[in-house]
C-alpha cells in the first residue's frame, strides 16, 4: 500500500476548519499552511477527502518537488516523472500553473506551456504519438505551484474545484460558493444544533446554497456524492473498487441521515430566485426535505411547531443594491424581525461592511473573518435575547447630513445670521448657516485662511492654463477632512465631499466642524450658497460612485480643453467628470488625430469626447450602464465632431474577452483602460479584483491594440502593484507623475497611470 504526500487547498481563513474536517476523517500527519493543509495517506485517504470535504477546493497528490532556477529546470523537473505511469498516449491532460516570487518564470501561461511540452515530448519520444489537451474533463489534471525557486508538481485528484457539488445550475451565478456556505454553518455549530432537532431558516435564501449545505451537514450527506467526475477517474492508477466502496458507504449514510432531517426552510422576496432555489433542491434529491417559499423579510417568522434553531443568511452587502439608505433599512428590518419573532434562536450572517452589522441592533460574538472570493467579510454570530439588543446609531448619508444640519442650527458658537439651501447627493435639501467673523473659532479661521491661500495660487494657475474645473482643497487640515472642487460654466458651482470621519472622532464634533466649513465656503469662494453641494464620501466597496442618489436630472455644461461636458451635482456621488484624469484626457486629445480610439469602462465618455474633438477617425465607447452611455452620447453630441462613433452597453470584462478571442480582433490605435478597483456588481457575472485580474485584462486589451498603438492603463487603487514580470513581453512606461495635475499634487497617489505598447 503506497503512502502519498497530499495537499488540500482551501480559501484563506478556512485552514483550521479544513484541518478539523480532515482529522474527523481519521487522517493524521496534518500540517496547516496558508490557504491549504498538507497531509499523508493512501489512495483511500485521498478519495475520502475528495468525497467528504466540505471546505476544500482541491486535493493534490504530490509527485515531485524540485528546484527551478531557469525555464530548463522546470522542463527537466517535469520529465523526471514517467508519465506513462499516469496516462496512455491516447489520453488527455490539462495543466494548471501558478507562480509566486519566482525570477525564473513569471508568466503563468508560459509556465503551463513549458509543463505541457515536457509531458508531450516525453510521450512522443517513447510512443510516436502524444496525449491531447482537454481543459474541461481531462484524464488527468497536472498542477504546478512554483514558489521562489521551489516547484511542487502534483496530480489534481479533484479535477475541478470541490465547491462544485453538482446541484447548482452552472448557468446561474450565485453570490457565494458552496464551501464558504459550509464554512459559515460549521463555524456556527449547525451540526450540533441539527442533532438537537433545531430548525434552519434562511430568510433571504437566494439560490438556496446555505439551505442545501445545511441539509447535507445535518443528513451526513457527502458533498461529493452528486459529482460524476473527479480528476482521478481517468488516471491509470485509479482504484475503481475502492472508490465504489466509499461511494456505497456514503450513500448508506446519506439515506440514514435523511430519515431524521430537522426542519429546513428558506424565504426570498424574488419569485425567480425562489424557483431557482427549488430547482437546486430537486437537483440535490432533497425535495420534500427543504421548504422554500416567496416571503418578504418582514414576514419571516417560525411556525409554532418549529424548534428554535439557527437563522442564517448572506444578505446584500450594499454593492448589489447600490443604495446605502436602502441597504441600511434592509438590515434594520432584519434586526427587527429577529428581535420580535426569533427570541431564543441563534442567528448568523456574513457581511463585508461592519457598519451594516450595527444596523441589526443586536450585539454579536467576536466576528470571524472569511473571504468571499477576494472580498474580506465578517461572519457575525448572534444570540437572539433581549440582553443583546441595542438601538443602532445613525450611519447612512441621509442621517449624517440630518445630524450636521441640526447641529449647525443648534451649535451656540455659530449664531445663524442667514439660512440658505445646500443641495446634497441624495436629493435631501438641508439648511446650513453663515457665521459672523467675530464668532468664529480658531479652527474655522485656520480653514478659511488655508482655503483662501489655495484659491489665490490655484485660480491663477487655472486661468493661465484655461482650466475651469479644479480641486481647491483636499483635507489640507486633517480636522477639516473634505475635498472641495470648483466648477465654472455659466455659473460657478462648488462640490464638497466629506471623507467619512474615523470612528475614534466624536460624531458631534465631526458634525460641528462640517457645519463650520459649510459656513465658510460660500464666503471665501464668493459663490452663492445655493450652488454649494455636499456629499458624504464613504469607503467604496464596489462601484458605488456610479450609483444613483437622486432624480433631479439637473445637468450643467462646463468646458475642458475645448470640449463641452455635462456634469451633475445632485444625483450621483461623483459629478460625471474625474478631475484628476484631466491630463490624460488632454493627452488623448492631443494625439487622437486620425486614430481609432477605444474607451473601456467609459463612465460618461469624457475621454471619448476628447478623442473625437482631437480628430479621432473612429471611437468605440463601452460601459455596462445604459444611463452613462446615454450621458456619453449627450456629451459627444454637444461637440459636433466628425468621425464615426459607436456606443456599446456591455460588461467590459466579457466584451473585451470575447473581442480578444476573435481570430482577427478589431484594432485600435489608442485605448483608454480605467477599470474599477473591485466589483461584484449584480450586473457582472464574476467578481473582479484589479490586483488579481489586471494581467489578463491588459493582455486582452493589447490583443485589440494596433502594432504601433498605445494603451493607457490607469487605476485609483492606492496599494496597486503592476505585475511587470507577467507583462514582460510589453513595453510599459510609468507616466503617473506626468498625469497628476497641480491641483492634485498634494495627493500623488490619487491614481497610477502607464502607457503600454507592443515591443517592436
Amino acid at each position: 500500500m503506497s503512502i502519498y504526500s497530499l495537499f488540500a487547498t482551501t480559501p484563506k481563513a478556512m485552514e483550521n476548519l479544513l484541518t478539523s474536517e480532515l482529522q474527523s476523517l481519521g487522517i493524521e500527519n496534518i500540517k496547516a499552511t496558508i490557504a491549504g493543509v498538507a497531509f499523508q495517506g493512501d489512495l483511500e485517504t485521498a478519495y475520502r477527502a475528495c468525497l467528504w470535504s466540505r471546505t476544500a477546493n482541491r486535493i493534490l497528490l504530490v509527485l515531485n518537488t524540485f528546484t527551478v532556477k531557469s525555464q530548463d529546470d522546470l522542463y527537466r523537473g517535469v520529465q523526471e516523472i514517467n508519465w506513462f505511469d499516469h496516462i496512455n498516449p491516447e489520453d488527455s491532460f490539462a495543466v494548471s500553473f501558478s507562480a509566486k516570487n519566482s525570477e525564473a518564470i513569471n508568466n503563468t501561461h508560459f509556465g503551463a506551456l513549458k509543463v505541457k511540452d515536457a509531458v508531450v515530448d516525453q510521450m512522443r519520444a517513447a510512443f510516436g504519438c502524444r496525449p491531447s489537451i482537454n481543459t474541461e474533463q481531462p484524464s488527468i489534471r497536472i498542477n504546478v505551484y512554483l514558489q521562489g525557486e521551489t516547484a511542487q508538481l502534483s496530480l489534481d485528484l479533484s479535477g475541478e474545484s470541490l465547491h462544485r457539488r453538482g446541484y447548482r445550475d452552472v448557468n446561474i451565478k450565485a453570490p457565494m460558493k458552496e464551501n464558504l456556505a459550509a464554512a459559515m454553518l460549521l463555524r456556527c455549530g449547525w451540526a450540533d444544533i441539527a442533532k438537537r432537532g433545531g430548525t434552519l431558516l434562511d430568510p433571504m435564501c437566494g439560490s438556496g446554497t446555505l439551505l442545501l449545505e445545511g441539509a447535507m451537514i445535518a443528513a451526513d450527506y457527502a458533498p461529493g456524492l452528486l459529482r460524476d467526475y473527479f480528476g482521478f477517474i481517468g488516471w491509470k492508477q485509479h482504484d475503481a473498487a475502492c472508490w465504489q466502496k466509499l461511494r456505497a458507504e456514503a450513500t448508506l449514510r446519506k439515506n440514514r441521515g435523511l430519515t431524521n432531517l430537522p426542519v429546513i426552510v428558506g424565504f426570498d422576496q424574488d419569485r425567480h430566485t425562489v424557483h431557482t432555489a427549488q430547482a437546486h433542491v430537486v437537483n440535490a434529491g432533497l425535495q420534500n426535505k427543504i421548504h422554500i417559499e416567496r416571503r418578504d423579510i418582514e414576514d419571516a417568522a417560525p411556525a409554532e411547531s418549529w424548534h428554535a434553531g439557527l437563522v442564517v443568511c448572506n444578505p446584500p452587502y450594499g454593492e448589489r443594491l447600490g443604495d446605502e439608505a436602502e441597504t441600511a433599512e434592509l438590515y434594520k428590518k432584519f434586526g427587527n424581525t429577529l428581535k420580535h419573532k426569533f427570541i431564543g434562536w441563534q442567528a448568523a450572517l456574513i457581511i463585508s461592511n461592519p457598519e451594516l452589522g450595527f444596523r441589526l441592533g443586536i450585539r454579536s460574538q467576536k466576528p470571524i473573518t472569511l473571504f468571499n472570493g477576494a472580498l474580506e467579510c465578517k461572519l457575525l454570530r448572534l444570540n437572539i435575547e433581549e440582553s443583546a439588543f441595542f438601538i443602532p446609531k445613525a450611519t447612512t448619508t441621509e442621517e449624517r447630513i440630518a445630524q450636521v444640519t441640526a447641529q449647525s442650527v443648534e451649535t451656540k458658537r455659530i449664531e445663524p445670521v442667514v439660512s440658505n439651501t445646500v443641495a446634497v447627493s441624495d436629493s435631501v435639501t438641508r439648511q446650513t448657516t453663515q457665521a459672523p467673523p467675530e464668532t468664529q473659532n480658531t479652527g474655522a479661521i485656520m480653514f478659511a485662511n488655508r482655503l483662501q491661500k489655495n484659491l489665490k495660487t490655484l485660480s491663477k494657475w487655472a486661468k493661465q492654463n484655461a482650466i475651469t474645473c479644479y480641486r481647491v482643497y483636499d483635507a489640507d487640515l486633517p480636522e477639516y477632512a473634505v475635498a472641495i472642487d470648483i466648477y465654472q460654466g455659466e455659473q460657478t458651482w462648488v462640490n464638497v465631499q466629506e471623507y467619512e470621519p474615523p470612528k475614534s472622532i466624536d460624531q458631534h464634533k465631526a458634525n460641528q466642524r462640517l457645519a463650520e466649513l459649510l459656513a465658510e465656503i460660500p464666503r471665501v469662494l464668493d459663490v452663492s450658497r445655493e450652488n454649494v453641494y455636499l456629499k458624504i464620501r464613504r469607503k467604496q466597496k464596489n462601484i458605488e460612485q456610479y450609483e444613483k442618489h437622486g432624480e433631479t436630472g439637473h445637468f450643467h455644461t462646463i468646458i475642458e480643453g475645448g470640449c463641452d461636458l455635462l456634469v451633475n451635482f445632485e444625483d450621483y456621488l461623483d459629478t460625471g467628470l474625474f478631475l484628476d484624469h484631466r491630463p490624460i484626457r488632454l493627452r488623448i486629445q492631443e494625439h487622437a488625430k486620425g486614430k481609432r480610439f477605444l474607451n473601456l469602462f467609459a463612465y460618461t465618455g469624457s475621454a471619448t469626447v476628447h478623442a473625437a474633438v482631437g480628430g479621432a477617425s473612429f471611437t468605440t465607447t463601452v460601459d455596462m450602464s445604459n444611463t452613462y452611455l446615454n450621458w456619453a452620447k449627450k456629451n459627444l453630441a454637444l461637440n459636433h465632431t466628425q468621425g464615426e462613433h459607436e456606443f456599446i452597453q456591455a460588461d467590459c470584462l466579457d466584451w473585451l474577452s470575447n473581442e480578444a478571442q476573435q481570430a482577427q480582433p478589431k484594432q485600435y490605435d489608442m485605448i483608454f483602460l480605467d477599470p474599477p478597483t473591485f466589483s461584484n456588481s449584480k450586473r457582472m457575472d464574476d467578481v473582479f479584483d484589479i490586483q488579481l485580474d489586471h494581467v489578463k485584462l491588459i493582455n486582452n486589451a493589447v490583443r485589440l491594440l494596433a502594432d504601433d498603438g498605445v494603451l493607457y492603463f490607469s487605476t485609483n487603487f492606492r496599494r496597486f502593484k503592476i505585475d511587470l514580470e507577467a507583462l514582460s513581453d510589453l513595453h510599459i512606461n510609468d507616466i503617473t507623475a506626468a498625469t497628476i495635475p497641480k491641483d492634485f499634487a498634494r495627493n500623488p497617489k490619487i491614481h497610477y497611470c502607464w502607457s503600454i505598447k507592443k515591443h517592436a
